[in-house]
């Protein structure tokens, strides 16, 4: 994952699927568990600015939106579609 990757809005079926499993927000703990890597790793992308999905800090915990992790799913399907083409 780099920071450098162009994302397209995401569909409203993956907006709706990731919005009703986890909130219209994510935590790092939950961006883990839907990209399959550590929380650490997550921390540690984000750090070094390399972490493909916005996030931001409110109250002191770091965020990202819904609509930006669903962005993120179809860019990477996109990605592999065309890898198979």
């Amino acid at each position: 994952m780099t920071g450098a990757t162009k994302m397209t809005e995401a569909s409203l079926l993956t907006q709706v699927l990731v919005a009703e499993k986890y909130g219209p927000r994510l935590g790092t703990d939950q961006l883990a568990t839907v990209l399959g890597i550590s929380r650490g790793a997550v921390l540690n992308q984000i750090s070094d600015g390399k972490f493909s999905i916005p996030t931001y800090i409110d109250g002191g915990k770091r965020w990202a939106d819904y609509r930006d992790v669903a962005a993120y799913i179809d860019h990477c399907r996109a990605q592999a579609m065309r890898q198979a083409a």
